[in-house]
């Protein structure tokens, strides 16, 4: 089974299981396509995150394959903004794009099929071009919007149809020769193309002539890392997610609070009581993120004491059940236990099931684009502090703070649903929401990614933001009136959004009785999902 955001990486994916690849190969030619069909979300300038149930072993396995500032920058380079954060467009948001490296250690563990044949459909459809999807096309036009004059944008990915340059639209071919070739360059050579051949040396001289602080040491050092799944119990079933410097933390703190809030579970879907509980248990998890969460090899991060029953008692009983909160203090777990981004799934023959998620952070990037290599930089850097007493704070060859996080679902030690939820901040309170309507509603994959779902914005942040006047929730359309109308008397900011904003859902579900997958993919993307 294979679940992606765009049919073309999908039917890459499906192609090489077919083939005998392993659920990572799959993940693999899926993600290297994205790369191509879906520069909106995702690219080789971008990071991953992975977390896999290897059959083997009998257990899930996590993978962080994040980049690490560079060396020389320093935040005394910085010209903050007005917030004191740090430009989303500056080279100062760039980090080591830790992809293609993450790419080349799970095949080199998990991969069946050469590498060369998991980048071929990529290739092709970077050469020969192809048709844009309506969403893509949608999210391609508002980001050449922002960014469309950012050095080298225009010359990789706007056309120019004789009145001027603009995004491709839906239905039109595009093509990136240039992505084409770096491709066909790391499918035979490998990482160290990447990282220690022509690959970074076009990043570095492209840092060097724009400002950024890119070296040729900061590409040769990048190593992704095996990081051991976190988990929290709610209602029957156990969800994992990957310790920080990720917001996985988040989601589980999330599920800790909603299960310790009497009578919640019990709560129809369109009980109004029920969407305020989980925006303010949002609220809460959330000012913890802000405070605690950070790269831990920096960083004394306490996930325990945060994951810790009697610390989630005591922050639950902070849940006023009339009125919403206006601020998010975070707790102190210590004081009681001294002691846009693209998702897919897959799921092999063998019963290997992989949470894939890969992101260049917002939309495109910086913006930054390298034109003789056709990709972009992220800007993943942005979400640095600039406070140095802040446990995110800016040092050299420090990982960020991360909002992509896979996600994955075990019941009695057994494994159940490798799913994500795309779009930053939405992604915790997502993969909390999704859990809660398959396992309080029983709804299916299917119909737990087309449920309407919140997006509360404004949290405190962990780049150092506050929140004021408690954030907005925002709703979807499908959202009954009357739970609108009972948020706003109990002193809730709500507020509509595009589709977008609610992030988009991937998952494969196994049957633990026959090991049967089925797949899922919402509507508020232009994915599918594909088994053979």
């Amino acid at each position: 089974m294979v679940c992606a955001a765009q049919p073309l990486a999908v039917a890459a994916g499906v192609d090489v299981l077919r083939d005998g690849g392993s659920a990572v190969d799959a993940a693999i030619a899926t993600n290297a396509c994205l790369a191509v069909v879906e520069p909106t979300s995702c690219g080789l300038g971008g990071d991953l995150f992975a977390m896999l149930w290897d059959p083997t072993l009998g257990r899930l396995v996590g993978f962080n394959g994040s980049g690490r500032a560079p060396r020389a920058l320093t935040r005394e380079r910085i010209t903050p903004e007005s917030d004191g954060t740090i430009s989303l467009r500056s080279p100062a948001s760039w980090t080591v794009p830790g992809c293609v490296d993450g790419w080349s250690a799970l095949h080199a563990r998990y991969g069946r099929v050469p590498l060369e044949r998991l980048l071929a459909p990529a290739i092709a459809h970077a050469r020969d071009g192809f048709a844009v999807t309506p969403v893509i096309a949608g999210e391609w036009a508002r980001g050449a919007q922002v960014v469309g004059g950012m050095p080298g944008f225009a010359d990789v990915f706007l056309v120019d149809d004789g009145a001027g340059r603009r995004a491709p639209r839906t239905g039109e071919r595009f093509r990136n020769p240039a992505l084409a070739m770096t491709l066909e360059q790391i499918a035979e050579g490998g990482a160290d193309v990447f990282y220690r051949g022509p690959i970074a040396a076009a990043i570095v001289r492209y840092s060097e002539a724009g400002g950024g602080a890119f070296a040729q040491g900061d590409f040769a050092s990048h190593a992704s890392t095996w990081d051991e799944p976190i988990r929290a119990d709610y209602r029957g079933v156990t969800l994992w997610e990957l310790p920080p410097n990720g917001q996985g933390l988040a989601a589980l703190q999330l599920l800790q609070l909603l299960e310790r809030l009497d009578g919640f579970g019990a709560l129809a879907f369109d009980e109004p009581e029920r969407w305020h509980l989980m925006v303010e248990a949002k609220k809460l998890a959330y000012g913890d993120r802000a405070r605690w969460y950070a790269d831990p090899a920096f960083a004394s991060v306490p996930v325990e004491a945060l994951l810790a029953p009697d610390y989630a008692e005591e922050r639950a009983r902070r849940v006023d059940r009339e009125r919403a909160a206006g601020t998010d203090a975070p707790g102190d777990p210590l004081a009681l236990a001294r002691r846009e981004t693209t998702y897919l799934a897959t799921a092999d023959r063998d019963g290997m099931m992989v949470s894939w998620i890969q992101s260049n952070y917002t939309g495109f990037g910086s913006g930054h684009v390298v034109p003789e290599l056709g990709f972009g930089i992220q800007n993943r850097g942005a979400l640095f502090a600039l406070d140095p007493a802040h446990p995110n704070a800016l040092v050299p060859g420090k990982r960020p703070f991360h909002t992509i996080i896979p996600a994955f679902i075990t019941r009695s030690g057994q494994p159940l649903v490798a799913f994500g939820l795309m779009g930053g901040d939405m992604q915790a309170q997502g993969h909390a929401q999704i859990v809660c309507d398959l396992v309080d509603f029983g709804l299916d994959l299917q119909q737990a990614g087309n449920a309407p779902r919140f997006h509360h914005v404004g949290s405190s942040e962990p780049t150092g933001t506050r929140m004021a006047g408690g954030g907005i929730v925002q709703l979807e359309a499908a959202v009954p009136a009357a739970v609108r109308h009972d948020l706003e008397q109990r002193g809730h900011r709500v507020d509509v959004a595009p589709p977008g904003a609610f992030g988009g859902y991937q998952a494969v579900g196994r049957d633990p009785a026959s090991g049967r997958y089925a797949g899922a993919s919402e509507p508020r993307k232009d994915g599918c999902a594909r088994g053979l």
